[in-house]
This record gives C-alpha cells, structure tokens and sequence, in this order.
C-alpha cells in the first residue's frame, strides 16, 4: 500500500452551495472557486461551457443558449448532474497529472441532510472518479478547522454560516452533543437585500450586485448614528422600467438583513436552551465560535452577544474553516474515524 500511497492523493471537498474548496492530502487548500456550471444548450444536448470562477461571472447576465446553474441549493444537491460535473471537473483541476490510483475523498455534508440527499452527495462523488466516498458531518469540521478542541471533555459550540445553510452545533469529545441546521445563510441573505429594495425603492437589482451590497457594507445591526457608509447601486427601477442608479446605505441594510440575522440568534439561542446544563457552564466560559463565510457578515459577532450575553469570536479563516477541518479529517484518520462515514 505504501507504493500506492505515493501516487494517490486523496482530497477533502468541502462542497459549498457558494462556492467549493478542495484539500489535498499533504498539499493543503489547492481550488477554491464557485459551485457554478455553465452550459451551452444546442438542440437539446448540454455542453459544459464553464465551471467555477468563469461560470459564475455568467450567473444572471446569460443568452438564451447558455445556462448558468448552481448545482447546490440549501448545502445539499439540487442537480444531479451538474453537481457531478463540477465535482469532475474541480477534481481534474487538482489532478494535473495521471494518477495510478482513484483518489479516497471526504465530503463535509449538513448536518440536516437526509439519508437520500447524503446518498446522492456520496454517489456524484464516486461517479466523478472517487475510489471511496466518506462523508463528514459539517459542524464538525468547521470546528476541527476552527482549532476547537473537539475531542476533549468540554463543551463547544460552533455556528457555521454558510451559503445556504446555518449549522449550531454543540460539540464534545469529538461528537456532535447538539446540533441543528437551519436553512438561512449567505443566499437568503442576498434575496432578503432583493426583496427590501424591490418594497422600499421599487428598484430590481440581481443576485450579484446583492451580494457585493452585502458583502462591502452589509452589517448586522444599526450603525450606531443611524446611517452608516453608503454605496451607489444599478438596478432597473419598477415604476417606469428603466435602469437607475440610488444610493443604500448601512442603516437600510442592517433592516433588509433583520429577518435572516435573527433566525440565526434563534438557533444560538435554542441550542443554548437544549444543552445539558455541564455543556452549558463550558460554553458561558469558552465562548461561542462562528466560522463559514456568513460569519464576516459586519458586526454579526455583536449581534449576537447582545442576544445571548456570551462571548462570540470569528474563526481566523473562515471561509477556510470547513475545508481545513475536512482535510484535517483525511490527515489523521485514525484519531477522526469516528466522524467519518464510509458507506462500505
């Protein structure tokens, strides 16, 4: 086996609804793009056109013979196929040369996610090349990758915020005590942005020029002088039908994202009303750690201490927390393999 260690390289996907990351066992984080897959629709047949970065500067601005989707809806796979044909070409993207052996992968899945929706993760995978498929429970990994000390006799509690799910868990001695996944992340946050402007201005903006509002002034709570910065916008204004532009500020933000926000504070909060009391007296010492992108959602951290009075700290990397957990995971599998589910 040691001969066909050398050649192999097994990986760790973490496989996002925004945006996917692959680990390579000894390598380290080597892809991070969008779970974006565009195809070219000719008589019928689809083509791949582009998958990733390239694909998701298509999202929302595409002919009618080109398809931009995102595979991945709510952290669990939406298109089959599509989801197939990402997963191939990322792992191609990885594996420069030709390898002897199939690679063994981990995938991270929600926590939430249904025996047929974890069969169908498992089985893209093994279709697009994989050798064996094991799957990782995402609070989990976001933990490992946030340096929690997950095997340890102590309560910890991890909020991973990601594209399309919000994972609470409550974690000891390297398992999951608690745990609840809610799905409310980066995108319902992006459409709540949509729908305030669509009410408030009778201005239509896309899913991209969302995200970059929320992403460059997007907070989680009022700015302290009721305005905060602004930032200019184009939309298509719905009165007339032409595209205009209008200013947004911080403060019209922080009240688009109210909604998702406190869904989220009412996860934190009745995981903290669920946790055996031992847990609980761990978590009031140690604190609360939020990892996943929607953890650099402005002021969310203060959002949160002043629903819960706990301490909250953000993750270093946290868009990287889940992949490097995952990977985490593939380097020391003997002391993980509990968390790990090979469906032998």
């Amino acid at each position: 086996m040691a001969f066909a260690g050398i050649f192999s390289s097994d990986m760790a996907i973490d496989l996002g609804t925004a945006n996917t990351l692959v680990y390579v066992k000894g390598r380290g984080i080597i892809l991070n793009e969008p779970s974006v897959v565009a195809y070219h629709v000719k008589d019928g047949k689809r083509q791949v056109l582009a998958v990733g970065e390239d694909a998701k500067l298509m999202l929302g601005r595409t002919p009618g013979s080109i398809e931009a989707i995102r595979p991945l809806r709510d952290g669990v796979i939406a298109d089959f196929d599509t989801a197939e044909e990402m997963i191939k070409h990322f792992i191609r993207k990885v594996h420069k040369r030709t390898t002897f052996s199939k690679p063994k992968i981990i995938v991270c899945v929600p926590y939430g996610a249904t025996p047929v929706e974890k069969r169908a993760i498992r089985q893209s995978v093994l279709s697009a090349g994989a050798r064996r498929a094991g799957l990782i429970a995402e609070p989990i990994a976001a933990a490992i990758g946030a340096g929690l000390p997950i095997t340890e006799p102590t309560g910890n509690m991890v909020v991973d915020i990601g594209g399309g799910t919000t994972e609470v868990a409550v974690l000891s001695l390297g398992d999951i005590v608690y745990a609840r996944s809610i799905r409310v992340g980066g995108d319902r946050m992006d459409e709540a942005i949509v729908s305030y402007l669509r009410r408030q201005q009778n201005l239509l903006i896309g899913e991209a020029t969302a995200e970059r509002i929320k992403t460059s002034i997007g907070t989680a709570r009022m700015p302290d002088d009721g305005r905060g910065t602004s930032m200019l916008i184009r939309g298509r204004d719905l009165l007339n039908g032409v595209p205009k532009e209008v200013e947004i500020n911080q403060a019209q933000v922080a009240e688009a994202l109210a909604e998702p926000v406190q869904s989220i504070c009412d996860a934190v909060m009745q995981a903290l009303e669920t946790t055996p009391p031992d847990l609980a007296a761990d978590i009031v010492d140690r604190g609360v750690m939020l990892t996943g992108g929607g953890a650099l959602l402005g002021d969310l951290d203060l959002a949160l201490r002043e629903q819960t009075g706990l301490s909250i700290s953000v993750a270093n990397e946290p868009l990287n927390c889940v992949a490097l957990g995952t990977g985490k995971a593939l380097e020391y599998q003997k002391q993980l393999r509990h968390v790990i589910d090979y469906d032998t």
